[in-house]
């Protein structure tokens, strides 16, 4: 599961797909070519005098977590702990308390009666705060922060099945802690942003001053629960930028749960997906300029990771750690309490068999990893474990550090087997640049609900470990593990090309280059990293080119908490930034604006377009054409090419580069330069060469200069002709030409679509009136009318027309040969498949031609009309035979459509698998009543294979005695012919499965070609 919100950027349905995040190309960084901006140029002069409209600031930063275990009451708490510092063992934490110059209790001083351990697990309720009475606050809240963030796990029960399935998340439990938080925090702060995933929950909170800094906010959720999606596990995420220059993102998570090795990987895992599928909207740069894509975690200045991480102690039982650590926290306790009494009472059990070598590896660091801060404690065990009433030694004889009875000694050695540490250390998880502060406070999990000391003593007595933590990295750590990653890579990669030229032995000691080893070397740095005190404050340069300073403060946990299992933690730092002051930087926008709009003025290039507004002589004037300023094709007919000239001159006082860039489209439209229409082409090449048709083409005009474009408008896909043709598409579009430095001209190009018999339906073309597909031009006729209701044609006009018109032709193109040609071969002879194929006449003349026979069907006119008068009759049927190909082809269903087909290849396998065979005769009769249930398919079918007929008995007449300079007989030709047209013509008008391939397309072929040549065959040519 996971969502996303934002509080800044208006609402998208992207946001509210699970697991889904904004829009990013495959290469964010890689910029399109085709975009050019002055925003930049703008940005970068601004940038340069941020000086003038910047301001340094320092702010205190709280960050918190609490995994509050779904248990009512816990709220009244959270105001105590988290907003004014409360609930801190001074004895259990580490904590100095100093006089450092800062009042850590709102200018009060520090009292010694704070309300003791006893009385405060006494009084405990759900009703009431649990948090000591007359604590003033040990770490600095109130009106000192700037601001708060808080993360809370479990304000709901997930480990209900129905809360975790479900799909939607529930507002009531956020309302309570967000009313808790808001009564705590003094006046004036403001709720900046939050977000809940199931039962998790983050909130930030800004003091008034910070407030209206604060901009681009945007949320985002991740489930990794069940199904690695489900919201019981996952994170909740928030990204803010402070004062317009600092990017800060807050994760708050809740892993995977659970001791096993599988669990370890699942956290891991949970980890990894978290990092992946969180992406914020894009950032506002405060000018309303929007970055062209959103930001994931790993893109802002600093972040901070906390929540209850889960990562638990390995290779020690839990028991034993209970035990050791008990014999710190009873001494919270008096003699009496009832606290004391469980705790004396688990110390006095007898110790497992395995105690004492628990205890060695609790001395002993785990596996393939050492720790600086790791001591022995076996002195200590020898003194105290082995009396339950052994008091420990004085705190004030030995610094703690190196007293092996002290609490930090204890928790060193502890830690040395925490497996987030070993973790990040193998590099599995929080590697890249994450850091945490000094853990100097009891493990956070699991304690006795309303105890300050008691571990878990319920019956599975969980082992406690510090599943509660609070990591950070500024985008300075992240670049350096980056840079350490790349530097290790090539290393190694110069280590293994020495072993591969033999000298490896030859290297000495001190040569660490070669006895590199990322598993080890690169560990040992990062461990000292993770277990160091962190460094003071360094300089942390921004995305935004700003230098800011983190330093981390405060790192300790409220162990005078009760309401919980698990004890509340948080964080404080100190950030130093810059802010901007939006007056100020208003004004200084609008001054460099001027002066770049100035200088750009002055040395802009400038280019005059000029259209020749040529018109056709079959185009009709009229006044939407006269006032027309863009490229006009007039009247556009189907397969005819249209050309139109632009000159560009470069009218300006400096050079120009000009060149045509891709279109702003609509989704699901062709983009590119120009439409798939229309062909762009110039009178010179381009300033550089490329392969790439799709490559910006540019062309650089000096002063005076001028170049030629030719437009091309072509419309022969028959996709598109139906889409014209119905109207919901037309030839209408406009041209970008990006002048470089300069001004976008915009160049609108349309043509006015004349209807055509190509590309439509039998159907709907036996609707057509008389006079052809013109008279459609402003209809639109229905081809799904129920009977018979509209038709006017018993088959297309159009086929009767072009049968006709061959059967005609042929005699008289035959007969013109005769006279004329008897010296050379006969042209079906050269090709047995003339006149569909094989013609005398070049491309240029048979486009030409091919025009005059569409107009004629297009516009009802007689063929002999539309054909000048000196083309003879074999050109003529040579065109109108050509034409009759391409129309079929062009048919939406084509004369036998595929459900016909497959009628009739299914009887032709019958017969197959009979070995049936039927005569000539009973096999047309078959195919007749078979088509019959579409009579206009079935009688345009009939149309064309009889002219076949008629045609191949006119080129090659059975009966016709074979002449002596024949090889072959007249028969042997007439079989040769037959076989041709039938391919030719079954190809165009029969439609078979687009899914039929390999032999069965080809056996489906070969029936195609059977079913022609039935009809086509000499005896039928002669009349039978």
């Amino acid at each position: 599961m996971a969502t996303s919100s934002t509080q800044t950027y208006p609402f998208s349905k992207i946001n509210t797909t699970p697991g889904a995040f904004p829009s990013t190309p495959a290469s964010a960084e890689v910029p399109s070519p085709t975009v050019v901006s002055s925003q930049l140029s703008l940005s970068q002069a601004v940038y340069k005098r941020r000086a003038e409209y910047t301001r340094s600031r320092r702010i205190r930063v709280k960050v918190g977590t609490w995994n509050v275990a779904s248990l009512s009451g816990t709220e009244k708490d959270v105001g105590g702990w988290f907003v004014d510092g409360k609930g801190v063992s001074e004895s259990l934490s580490g904590l100095d308390i100093k006089d450092d110059g800062e009042s850590r209790s709102n200018g009060q001083s520090r009292i010694p009666d704070i309300e003791s351990v006893a009385l405060q697990e006494e009084r405990r309720s759900k009703k009431k705060s649990t948090i000591p009475k007359d604590d003033l606050g040990s770490i600095p809240g109130g009106d000192k922060i700037g601001l708060y963030v808080l993360g809370l796990q479990e304000i709901v029960d997930i480990s209900s099945v129905a809360e975790a399935l479900r799909p939607y998340n529930d507002p009531h439990p956020g309302r309570k802690w967000k009313q808790a938080v808001a009564e705590a925090l003094p006046s004036g702060y403001q709720r900046v942003a939050e977000q809940q995933l199931i039962g998790l929950f983050l909130v930030v909170y800004a003091s008034s001053e910070i407030a209206p800094t604060i901009s681009s906010v945007s949320t985002t959720s991740v489930g990794t629960g069940l199904g690695g999606y489900m919201g019981n596990k996952g994170a909740v995420t928030a990204r803010i930028v402070l004062g317009e220059t600092t990017r800060m993102v807050f994760v708050n998570c809740h892993l995977t749960a659970g001791v096993e090795k599988g669990n370890l990987e699942r956290r891991n895992w949970d980890a990894s997906q978290i990092l992946q599928r969180t992406k914020f909207d894009p950032v506002d740069d405060g000018g309303g300029v929007m970055e062209e894509f959103g930001e994931g975690i790993g893109d802002e200045d600093f972040a901070f990771w906390f929540g209850d991480l889960n990562y638990r102690l390995e290779s020690m039982p839990g028991e034993d750690v209970r035990r050791l650590l008990m014999l710190h926290t009873r001494n919270e306790y008096g003699v009496q309490q009832a606290s004391s009494k469980r705790i004396e009472n688990e110390l006095a059990k007898p110790e497992s068999p395995t105690f004492t070598r628990n205890l060695e590896a609790a001395n002993r660091p785990s596996e393939d990893r050492t720790s600086p801060t790791h001591t022995k404690i076996e002195s200590f065990i020898d003194q105290s474990v082995s009396s339950s009433t052994t008091t420990l030694p004085s705190h004030e004889t030995l610094d703690p550090a190196s007293d092996p009875a002290s609490l930090q000694t204890t928790l060193s050695s502890l830690l040395a087997h925490d497996q987030l540490h070993s973790q990040m250390l193998s590099r599995k998880a929080f590697h890249d640049g994450w850091r945490e502060g000094v853990i100097d406070f009891l493990p956070t999990y699991k304690y006795d609900v309303g105890s300050v000391g008691m571990f878990d003593s319920s019956e599975k007595q969980r082992g406690p470990s510090w599943c509660d933590r609070i990591l950070y990295r500024t985008r300075k750590d992240r670049l350096e593990y980056e840079q350490r990653i790349r530097d290790e890579e090539i290393a190694k990669k110069k280590d293994n090309e020495m072993k591969l030229q033999g000298v490896v032995d030859a290297v000495t000691d001190e040569s660490v280059l070669f006895d590199y080893d990322p598993e080890t070397d690169g560990a040992n740095s990062d461990n000292a990293e993770a277990n160091e005190q962190p460094p003071d404050a360094e300089l942390v340069t921004t995305k935004a080119g700003f230098e800011d300073r983190l330093n981390l403060d405060y790192y300790k946990s409220h162990q005078r908490v009760l309401s919980s299992d698990h004890k509340p933690l948080d964080a404080v730092f100190t950030l130093d930034y810059d802010v901007v002051d939006p007056e100020i930087k208003a004004k200084i926008h609008q001054e460099v604006a001027r002066e770049l709009d100035r200088a750009e003025n002055e040395g802009r290039p400038v280019v005059t377009v000029v259209i020749d507004h040529q018109r056709d002589s079959d185009s009709t004037q009229n006044d939407s054409s006269s006032k027309f300023e863009g490229v006009d094709f007039g009247h556009v007919k189907y397969d005819h090419v249209k050309t139109r000239s632009v000159t560009i001159a470069n009218t300006g006082r400096v050079p120009a580069t000009v060149g045509f860039v891709d279109r702003s489209m609509e989704p699901g439209q062709p983009g590119g330069v120009a439409p798939p229409w229309l062909k762009i082409s110039f009178d010179r090449p381009p300033d550089h060469k490329n392969t790439n048709p799709a490559a910006l083409q540019e062309h650089t005009l000096n002063t005076g200069d001028a170049i030629n474009v030719e437009l091309t408008l072509h419309v022969n896909d028959l996709d598109l002709v139906r889409r014209l043709s119905d109207k919901v598409e037309t030839l209408e579009d406009v041209l970008v030409l990006r002048i470089h430095n300069g001004r976008d001209h915009f160049l609108p190009v349309r043509g006015d679509w004349l209807q055509s018999a190509f590309g439509r339906s039998i159907e709907k073309l036996v609707r057509m009136p008389e006079g052809g597909v013109r008279r459609w031009q402003h209809q639109r006729p229905d081809g799904s009318s129920h009977g018979d209701e509209g038709v006017k044609w018993s088959a297309p006009r159009e086929v009767f027309r072009l049968t006709e018109a061959i059967e005609d032709l042929v005699e008289r193109a035959l007969a013109q040969w005769g006279m004329t040609g008897n010296n050379d071969k006969a042209l079906w002879e050269k090709d047995v498949g003339w006149p569909f194929r094989g013609w005398t006449s070049d491309e240029k003349q048979r486009a030409m031609l091919r025009e005059r026979v569409r107009e004629g069907l297009d516009s009802d006119q007689p063929f002999s009309e539309t054909f000048p008068a000196e083309v003879d009759s074999l050109q003529r049927l040579e065109a109108v035979a050509e034409t009759l190909v391409q129309f079929l082809k062009s048919l939406e269903d084509g004369i036998v459509t595929e459900a016909l087909w497959l009628e009739l290849e299914k009887g032709m396998l019958e017969r197959e698998k009979a070995k049936k065979t039927l005569s000539d005769e009973d096999e047309r009769t078959w195919i007749l009543d078979t088509m019959s249930i579409a009579p206009a398919h079935s009688v345009s079918f009939t149309f064309v294979t009889f002219m076949l007929a008629r045609v191949a008995n006119e080129v090659a007449p059975s009966n016709l005695p074979p002449s002596e300079d024949r090889k072959a007989d007249a028969g042997s030709v007439r079989t040769q012919i037959d076989a041709a047209y039938a391919g030719i013509i079954g190809e165009a008008m029969m439609r078979l499965p687009a899914a039929s391939k390999g032999k069965e397309r080809k056996a489906s072929e070969v029936r195609r070609k059977h079913v022609i040549e039935v009809f086509s065959s000499s005896k039928m040519g002669d009349g039978s």
